[in-house]
């Protein structure tokens, strides 16, 4: 059957455009939000709940995992049943998922609505991309991914923070409600506003063997990810056993798909040089980000004496920087190499990551705050022209396909990150502790001095061992952070010659033809 005529519409303009950005923005913030905001609210729904902590985490996991599933099928989904409608199912699912999710009366309940979340949470973030280059104008397009990158950005960041905040002086169930009233506001407004902008749906088949293919693989290395640092890695036949199910998966699905008719996700999108440069550098760099996102406020609440409303204080200002820039750098993204203004974002990385490695056990909130502030700018400068990279000349109907797959490499990347950054901290952490130790003998003046002191301060000698092994614990976790700061920053700046890979993006900027198009 012949795909029907790929309908333009004109840009939004006024409070239309005002209102359909701050909708679909909101949308994508609550979105983003909810793969960060459960983190620190587990000890309190697992004991609410009557489970361990064990079994609690996998309310972070199930979501996980059905969004890294169903974020890939946005481009066929988008096809099948028309842009504009997938969104606002997607939206309402979403609010009435998280509404369940409040209401659950056990862990078991509680974990099948967190993948009914996660399932339908998938297309949001992609269509918002798309409905929101639809509105404005071709030269407008970055400013139009400044407003989405703000949210993206800054969500994981305050997640934690807003968790924490209400599981402590409200209860855990609201930070699903809170979903609710914005979810069903972004749906109305949206609704409101696109409903006539909407491309027909078409009956394309679908693609069952590549689809069951796409939920073994990601499924299993998800699973794997997430529960690998708890089952101690490949010293589990069960971790060993799931990536092997997604290696031989994914080796099955890439056959797949690349020779069948109506794939289940586009994987044709790599052909474009442009496309898989700003892909891969989008996704290596947001999982170290993400990475540092959840080492930061772990080192500060367990070896710092930070509460977890404290920690989130002290990653805050990283929102200034974004907020204020992010409108400039989308005015500009249309008028200057896209290619230039990824350099100042990797660079500024790096260099907050450089002055991290610096700290010590003794750092007070403001040398915390000054990188956290400084990474705002980095974040102003991200997001923009990797989209804009990613997204120049590829044909308006196939946004959705190429925004979905954009994602779900960023979020996959995003769980490698977070896994392998804390198996990292405890691995570096045990080898700065035994190097640190290794001196603490009865030989050892030092030693034998600092024993001596606490012993005069009235401690026996199991206490005061265990003072100074507490003393040892939180140097050598300094010194793993330390580490993994100062190789983050490493990895940033070897990614600057990646994105000059890229060729240079016409004037008219991110998809040109997708913002002219894409509704």
């Amino acid at each position: 059957m012949a795909a029907p005529a790929h309908v333009t519409h004109p840009p939004l303009v006024g409070a239309q455009r005002v209102l359909g950005t701050l909708a679909l923005s909101a949308a994508t913030f609550m979105n983003v939000l909810d793969t960060s905001i459960a983190n620190v609210s587990i000890p309190a729904i697992s004991g609410d709940l009557g489970v361990s902590p064990t079994q609690g985490t996998w309310v972070i996991t199930s979501f996980g995992v059905a969004n890294a599933i169903s974020v890939p099928l946005t481009g066929w989904l988008a096809q099948r049943f028309g842009t504009v409608k997938l969104f606002i199912a997607s939206v309402v699912l979403f609010v009435i998922s998280s509404w369940l999710c409040g209401l659950a009366p056990s862990i078991e309940m509680l974990i099948a609505f967190r993948v009914l979340q996660g399932l339908v949470a998938g297309p949001m973030i992609p269509l918002s991309q798309t409905l929101l280059l639809g509105s404005y104008k071709r030269e407008q397009a970055g400013l139009a991914m400044a407003m989405w990158s703000i949210t993206t950005l800054v969500a994981p960041v305050v997640g934690p923070l807003l968790g924490g905040w209400i599981t402590d002086n409200i209860a855990w169930p609201w930070i699903f409600y809170i979903n609710v009233p914005v979810g069903l506001l972004a749906a109305v407004v949206t609704w409101s506003i696109y409903r006539e902008r909407d491309n027909p749906g078409r009956p394309i088949p679908i693609d069952k063997v590549g689809l069951a293919l796409l939920v073994i693989w990601v499924g299993a290395l998800q699973i794997a990810l997430d529960k690998g640092k708890e089952l101690d890695w490949f010293g589990s036949p069960l971790i060993v056993g799931l990536f092997v199910v997604a290696v031989i998966g994914f080796a099955l699905f890439l056959a797949w798909e690349l020779t069948e008719e109506h794939p289940i996700v586009d994987l044709s999108l790599f052909k474009r040089r442009n496309y898989w440069v700003s892909t891969l550098t989008v996704s290596v760099a947001y999982g170290l980000f993400f990475g540092n996102v959840v080492l930061l406020p772990m080192w500060l609440q367990q070896y710092q004496g930070y509460t977890a409303t404290a920690a989130g204080m002290a990653l805050a200002p990283v929102g200034i920087f974004a907020i204020l820039l992010s409108p400039f750098v989308g005015a500009k993204v249309q008028k200057v190499d896209p290619r230039w203004f990824s350099t100042i974002a990797l660079s500024t990385f790096a260099l907050v990551l450089w002055m991290r490695s610096h700290f010590n056990t003794q750092a007070d909130q403001l040398t915390i705050m000054i990188p956290t502030l400084v990474q705002g700018v980095a974040m102003a400068f991200f997001f923009i022209p990797l989209i804009t990279i990613a997204l120049s000349g590829i044909e308006p109907q196939r946004i959705p396909a190429a925004s979905g797959l954009n994602n779900f490499a960023r979020i996959t990347a995003g769980a490698f990150g977070t896994s392998i950054f804390t198996t990292l901290w405890d691995d570096r952490a045990a080898m700065h502790h035994a190097h640190l130790t290794e001196h603490f003998t009865q030989a050892d003046p030092a030693f034998q001095q600092t024993m001596g002191q606490l012993a005069q301060s009235g401690l026996s000698p199991q206490q005061a061992a265990g003072m100074v092994n507490r003393l040892v614990d939180q140097q050598a976790a300094m010194l793993s952070a330390n580490d993994l700061f100062l190789a983050s920053a490493v990895l940033f700046l070897a990614m600057i010659g990646l994105i000059w890979l890229a060729r240079p993006v016409r004037s008219t900027g991110a998809g040109a033809d997708a913002a002219a198009g894409a509704h």
